[in-house]
């Protein structure tokens, strides 16, 4: 004897209600991350308004929230720490909100380009972009009016313009460690250092370089 056909229709439900539940659970999970997120970076911007050092790190941001330049607009900033999040960019705007700030750490993010407008920034004194996707070296660094130190290392950086490098106003530091440099780059960089100090990986040897005559 077959089975009531009507039971295909109660697995299906009870399979549609399943699935239900577990996108709901999953859903009520994101939400509860997202509220300790936002917690977070509340409680972070509290407390930089009594230290003037506004540290956002580790925070999940894909971008710089519109309300911590709001929570932030009565304080001036001396340090931001941005580092181990996803952030892909930051806005033309951060310059002008956060124009005090002498320490700035974009590190461990997914960015690969950097605002013109952070030029404007004439307090500026140490930059980390390490860890990112960058895949040349922002030309807006050499325009930092007092940028004493650019920590660049661990990016996929092949393109750096060492006459703007050469003019970089007050650079004393450049890390460009471990980034696929192209071997003439390379040596640029390496006469450039009678300049500046520049730290670099030991050069890749090119493939015609290794041949044998």
């Amino acid at each position: 004897m077959k089975p009531p056909a009507y039971n295909n229709s109660e697995d299906q439900v009870q399979q549609i209600s399943q699935e239900q539940g577990e996108r709901n659970v999953a859903m009520a999970v994101c939400v509860q991350l997202a509220g300790r997120a936002i917690i977070r970076v509340v409680s972070r911007c509290e407390e930089a308004q009594d230290n003037c050092q506004l540290d956002l790190s580790e925070c999940q941001l894909m971008q710089v929230p519109d309300a911590v330049y709001h929570l932030m607009r009565h304080t001036e900033l001396k340090s931001c720490d941005l580092s181990g999040n996803v952030i892909t960019k930051i806005p033309p705007k951060f310059a002008v909100k956060f124009s005090l700030i002498s320490e700035l750490n974009l590190s461990h993010n997914q960015m690969s380009k950097l605002p013109e407008e952070l030029s404007e920034l004439q307090a500026l004194e140490r930059l980390d972009i390490s860890h990112n996707a960058f895949i040349a070296l922002p030309m807006v660094t050499c325009r930092i009016p007092q940028l004493k130190r650019l920590l660049a290392n661990n990016n996929s950086i092949i393109e750096v313009d060492v006459e703007l490098l050469r003019h970089a106003p007050q650079l004393e530091l450049v890390d460009l460690r471990d980034n696929p440099l192209p071997s003439r780059t390379h040596d640029h960089l390496q006469n450039l250092s009678m300049r500046l100090k520049i730290e670099l990986s030991p050069r890749q040897r090119e493939e015609w370089e290794d041949l044998s005559v």
